[in-house]
């Protein structure tokens, strides 16, 4: 634990301008940015007594060893820097917004030649249109269900929207008119895309205009007397209504606005937002947020429009965080810079953006029930977070006292090999900070050397840190160059921990490995699977620690986390290895042919299960390439030899009738190819 006092610069060294600082801790990592109206007076409050801090500041200022800063502008700058320097560093003390679930969101592809509707989660993508996100995925569905009456798009994968094109047939779907079809060509992509189009339009909030169009036509084809198309058109205004229904209307005005409130402690606090659109709610979010110091609403609120709506694409309108910046942002109190915040938004949106708070009205009592929600998320998430935060630093303590480390292993690394008979030997490295597994940081090694686990362990960890050292080499000959002009370095910081899969052989071949880098402030340890032993380097015997114990756990969750990672990453190796060997003895398949047959299925079992025609529509692949290719990569014993039969027979023999599996079979007379490569 580090003395403020001695990393605290000379009190008229630092600016009184406004800029941005950073705190660094021993490794250089970059733990905390901030900003300031004067980097004087901010910086001078971090280093008053430490006992008066907030506890969060105060663990932040203990544990960092220098800080630096940047002198800017004018507020918005310091803005701008302030959230690109988060993204950039990803520091840990920082407020971060964090999804408390991962929401659904009702996504429509207009990348792709035939838009297609679906459910789907995680990060935003470019190209894509998102309305929500929705509380439960079965509401979008439920949505969709009730809209494609009305816009008959497609929502099938590509896979089954390919296959149905190829066999010439629409799915279920479009034989009873919740789908265009555009698979089979009952409509053309531009037509397609109109559909969409409306479909965007109506779930963007423009519904009256689409309602008041489809009740002209229905009147016009009841004139005409075309009865069954007035009936269809009745019925699918039916449908827009009871969609409409399901989404009730807070604003009578079309207002288009964010409703944002907060719920706190001293430690963190819950975030919840409306997104309204059109005068109704189309979707809500909620974040758990950790706070570094004593912060106030306002605060809390200027941290929301940073990292929410921050660096927002020019194309798109959204921003990294997948929210579009809208006209109105309501809030529960304003920030002290409010005029700032408002210009960067109506920068971003590049139009008029109003940030107020709402004091009487429908606004209002849309605000008071978004505060209820955020009370009603916290009060959840303290539940949980009481058992999870003691549960994760009782482990900790116990890991600590267990293994006699001098401080508790807030970042723990777990390395595991996977191979067979020593062929495809891969390992991974996973990564727990904090006792959470931190999966951007997350490595995987194709091991060239090592034939047995010791080989490849004591070649994995002397990769690893001998990279730990050439980054920390160049930091310090940059004199932090690197550090603060380029993105944090993958290998930059050691564990407090390091664990190994496997009891006394691995543990001994891995501290063999940091010894002869000369590190020796990385604590070491193996789990062993048998018995769930501990071992230590140079110990004959292993700690056993109880069953029940907490810190067993963690070690369990991080060996079965390296273990899952390792094996996917060796099934994946042995796929493709698997494929390159078997497609070698191909007459006619040289090395272009074999990398764009990898590049079109990625997987044996992806190229096993395509058809002749499948195989055809790679670039160079022919019916006899293709014919062989099918032979070559046939399962032993799953109908291979019938599979050459029929190939050759196929091949040679006329067309005619004949009997089953004789030489004058027809090429239609015999599903056997198509039925194994399947």
């Amino acid at each position: 634990m580090a003395d403020p006092s001695t990393y605290r610069p000379a009190v008229g060294s630092i600016p009184e301008s406004p800029g941005v600082y950073r705190f660094r801790d021993p490794s250089g990592r970059v733990i905390y940015v901030g900003k300031a109206k004067s980097l004087r007076q901010r910086l001078n409050s971090y280093f008053a007594d430490v006992a008066g801090l907030h506890p969060r500041t105060r663990q932040m200022v203990t544990t960092a060893s220098s800080v630096d800063w940047t002198v800017v502008g004018t507020e918005v700058e310091a803005l701008q820097l302030e959230y690109n320097w988060i993204k950039e560093f990803d520091p840990r003390f920082n407020v971060r917004y964090r999804d408390d679930k991962s929401y659904p969101s009702l996504a429509v592809t207009l990348n792709e030649e035939y838009p297609r509707l679906q459910v789907m989660r995680g990060p935003k993508r470019k190209g894509v249109r998102y309305f929500g996100p929705y509380a439960h995925a079965w509401a979008i569905r439920e949505t969709l269900d009730t809209l494609t009456r009305v816009f008959p798009a497609r929502t099938c994968s590509n896979g089954v929207f390919k296959r149905a094109g190829q066999i010439g047939r629409p799915c279920l779907l479009g034989y009873i008119g919740k789908c265009s079809a555009p698979c089979v060509g009952r409509v053309s992509a531009d037509e397609h895309r109109e559909i969409v189009d409306d479909f965007c339009d109506f779930m963007a909030g423009r519904t009256e205009s689409m309602i008041k169009r489809l009740e002209r036509e229905m009147a016009a084809a009841a004139e005409n007397l075309e009865y069954e198309k007035a009936a269809r058109l009745r019925d699918d205004l039916g449908a827009l209504r009871r969609a409409l229904e399901k989404q009730a209307v807070v604003l009578g005005d079309g207002t288009d606005a964010d409703v944002v409130a907060f719920a706190q402690d001293e430690l963190e606090a819950a975030v919840q937002v409306f997104h309204v659109r059109g005068g109704r709610v189309r979707g809500q979010r909620g974040w758990i947020v950790d706070k570094v110091e004593a912060v106030t609403t306002g605060e809390l609120v200027e941290q929301f429009l940073l990292q929410v709506y921050g660096g927002v694409d020019e194309q798109t309108g959204v921003g990294e965080a997948g929210e579009a910046v809208p006209r109105e942002v309501l809030v529960p109190e304003l920030p002290d810079d409010a005029d700032v915040y408002t210009e960067l938004l109506e920068e971003l949106r590049g139009g008029k953006v109003s940030l107020r708070v709402p004091q009487r009205g429908d606004k209002r009592s849309l605000l008071e029930t978004v505060e209820r929600n955020a009370k009603e998320a916290f009060a959840r998430h303290r539940v949980k977070r009481a058992s999870d935060l003691t549960a994760r630093s009782l482990a900790l303590s116990e890991l600590q006292e267990a293994l006699d480390l001098q401080d508790a292993p807030l970042r723990i690394e777990c390395i595991d090999i996977s191979h067979v008979q020593g062929t495809n030997v891969v390992a991974s490295m996973v990564v727990f900070e904090d006792g959470l597994a931190k999966k951007s940081d997350y490595r995987r090694f194709s091991v060239t050397n090592g034939t047995d686990d010791t080989a490849a362990m004591a070649e994995v960890v002397r990769r690893r840190f001998a990279r730990h050292l050439k980054e920390e080499s160049d930091r310090k000959d940059e004199q932090g160059v690197a550090a603060e002009e380029g993105r944090p370095r993958r290998f930059a910081y050691p564990p407090n921990l390091l664990v190994v899969d496997g009891g006394a052989p691995q543990v001994a071949a891995a501290s063999r490995s940091l010894a002869e880098l000369g590190i020796v402030d990385v604590a070491v340890c193996g789990l062993a699977k048998r018995m769930e032993e501990v071992w230590l380097p140079g110990e004959s015997d292993p700690v056993i620690l109880p069953r029940t114990s907490e810190a067993l756990y963690l070690l369990q969750r991080v060996r079965d986390e390296a273990h899952r990672f390792a094996i996917t990453y060796h099934r994946q190796k042995r796929s493709t290895g698997m494929l390159v060997s078997l497609l070698d003895d191909v007459p006619g398949l040289g090395e272009t042919r074999r990398k764009a047959l990898m590049k079109q299925f990625g997987s044996l079992k992806r190229l096993r299960a395509a058809n002749v025609e499948e195989l055809m529509a790679v670039p160079g692949i022919g019916r006899r390439t293709a014919e062989a290719v099918q032979l070559a990569i046939a399962e032993p014993g799953d109908g291979a030899d019938s599979v050459k039969d029929d190939v050759v027979e196929s091949t040679l023999a006329p067309e005619g009738p004949a009997e089953r599996g004789g030489p004058g079979a027809a090429a239609g007379d015999i599903p056997e190819v198509g039925r194994v490569a399947s």
